[in-house]
């Protein structure tokens, strides 16, 4: 990667940064990671990330979950969110 691209690549993901939102791992997701989810086995940090969508209060049919993954697919399903 010449210094060009790098500083391209870092302009680029400032920009996608702006467009974020950081949610903390407070103690209620942590709380809602330790109850089952629908799929089991579901690892970890995809059920933190699951855990998040469902307390940002949301309602599922609004929110659409991004993954490729199939268990994260399935249980975000089964919460009733869209999944793409």
């Amino acid at each position: 990667m010449t210094a060009e691209q790098e500083r391209a690549a870092v302009q680029a993901l400032r920009r996608f940064e702006r467009r974020c939102y950081v949610v903390a791992v407070t103690d209620a997701v942590l709380a809602r990671v330790r109850r089952p989810f629908a799929i089991e086995p579901i690892r970890t940090l995809d059920a933190v990330h699951l855990a998040t969508a469902e307390l940002l209060a949301e309602t599922p049919a609004l929110t659409t979950i991004v993954t490729r993954d199939g268990r994260v697919r399935e249980n975000a399903e089964a919460l009733g969110y869209s999944v793409a």
